[in-house]
């Protein structure tokens, strides 16, 4: 797919998200993953992702929001 080689990926209690390169820089450089690239804050998570990945990662989003409700 043209255009997705700089995207990576991020495990969280749903699955994997899908980021931007800076969104995954920012995320590692909030120290929000830990060694096996897993992040446990996901609302850190997604204060820290543009809306571009948010959008990208919306079902997922949804889907975490919905259940720690």
């Amino acid at each position: 797919m043209a255009g997705s080689q700089s995207r990576k990926t991020v495990s969280v209690m749903r699955g994997l998200m899908i980021l931007c390169e800076t969104c995954y820089q920012e995320v590692h450089e909030e120290n929000l993953v830990d060694e096996k690239n897993y992040v446990a804050d996901h609302e850190a998570l997604f204060d820290t992702i543009c809306i571009g990945c948010e959008d990208l990662n919306r079902p997922l989003v949804d889907d975490m929001l919905g259940s720690s409700e």
